[in-house]
């Protein structure tokens, strides 16, 4: 279990980061980017960033790479926008559990088109 500081921190950082994401990559060049969790380590000093990215599939192979690339700056940006004795080093991950969950809802959908469900019965049939 986390301590209650470890998870301040966290959302802490997961706003602070989602906002500079937010101000300093372009939309219409990387998607909509996504601070989904930020996982980070007991001694503050990394931070394991899961993103996800509405948008293309090159747009989101655009966005991981820009994110990597600018990985340093945004931290930079970061650790002006909050106070901690160290920002801690970013690591940035997609997180594809948004795009599992809408093909899983299709998924379930399909299924629903092709089996129609039980019908239940009418008040004149019973």
């Amino acid at each position: 279990m986390q301590s209650l500081r470890l998870q301040r921190v966290q959302e802490l950082l997961k706003r602070a980061i989602g906002e500079v994401i937010r101000r300093e990559v372009p939309v219409e060049e990387a998607g909509v980017i996504t601070v989904n969790d930020v996982n980070v380590s007991s001694d503050l000093h990394s931070a394991a960033v899961f993103v996800g990215v509405i948008g293309t599939d090159s747009q989101r192979r655009r966005a991981f790479d820009l994110l990597i690339k600018e990985r340093k700056r945004l931290q930079g940006l970061v650790g002006r926008a909050i106070i901690l004795k160290h920002t801690p080093q970013l690591r940035f991950l997609m997180d594809d559990s948004g795009a599992r969950g809408e093909r899983i809802l299709g998924i379930i959908e399909e299924l629903e088109k092709s089996n129609p469900s039980h019908e239940t019965p009418s008040e004149d049939s019973r």
